[in-house]
């Protein structure tokens, strides 16, 4: 009989949800995230506020990874644009080349993923045509290589605002779950998340009526307050 997956205990999901961790996602992920954040940190080690970076890269992580998958990247990859898009993002903060009146925060940290995607995209291409050096001409190569160096770029834009969204409200909820009782927010999960019914609330999770809007309301409210944070929060 194959051995069960292991499920993480409730004090291991708390953990990982402070860390921005990808609980009980694929081993492979797991592996990869921890070893990103590791590298990602030790190359940080010289630069002041390292904690602020280090959250950064909780809240944006999913984002930058989704994001690269659907261009077309492989899952090692698509780390690879996480950590060199944060690193990049952090030079350029630290050398104050960001400016906010020049546009949004989200459209720039979309660019500046965008641009390592390619970078990805070119190295693949430039590591297939070093692999069949005579498969194909000069023209050939370069044209197949600009083919490859495009992220699907009539299509980044519309990607990116549903991902944007996406990360940002998953993110919103774990900051919240962390903060509220287990029990309210199971109560919100089934409500709000779940969509059941009220009475359905309160036969499952044996709670008042009182108990399910007290907590939509209060839950709901402590996540509109950390979406706003979210999407108003600039590169530190």
């Amino acid at each position: 009989m194959p051995a069960q997956k292991k499920r993480s205990t409730p004090e291991e999901r708390k953990k990982g949800i402070a860390e921005g961790e990808p609980i009980d996602a694929d081993p492979k992920v797991k592996s990869n995230y921890a070893k990103t954040r590791k590298s990602l940190i030790e190359r940080l080690h010289n630069w002041e506020d390292q904690k602020s970076w280090d959250d950064f890269y909780k809240t944006y992580w999913r984002l930058i990874y989704s994001v690269a998958l659907k261009s077309g990247l492989r899952s090692e990859e698509a780390f690879d644009v996480v950590q060199e898009t944060v690193l990049s993002i952090a030079k350029q903060s630290l050398q104050q080349k960001y400016d906010p009146n020049a546009g949004s925060f989200k459209s720039w940290l979309m660019n500046m993923t965008r641009w390592r995607i390619t970078d990805q995209l070119r190295r693949r291409a430039k590591d297939t045509a070093m692999a069949n050096p005579y498969g194909a001409d000069e023209d050939e190569r370069t044209h197949a290589l600009d083919r490859m160096a495009d992220p699907k770029a009539d299509k980044l834009d519309s990607i990116w605002e549903y991902e944007w969204k996406k990360n940002i409200a998953d993110r919103a909820i774990e900051l919240v779950k962390g903060r509220v009782s287990p029990k309210q927010f199971q109560i919100f999960d089934a409500y709000v998340i779940k969509g059941w019914d009220a009475k359905r609330v309160t036969r499952a999770l044996d709670v008042s009526m009182a108990q399910v809007y007290l907590a939509k309301h209060r839950v709901g409210a402590l996540i509109k307050k950390e979406i706003a944070t979210l999407e108003a929060a600039p590169p530190q």
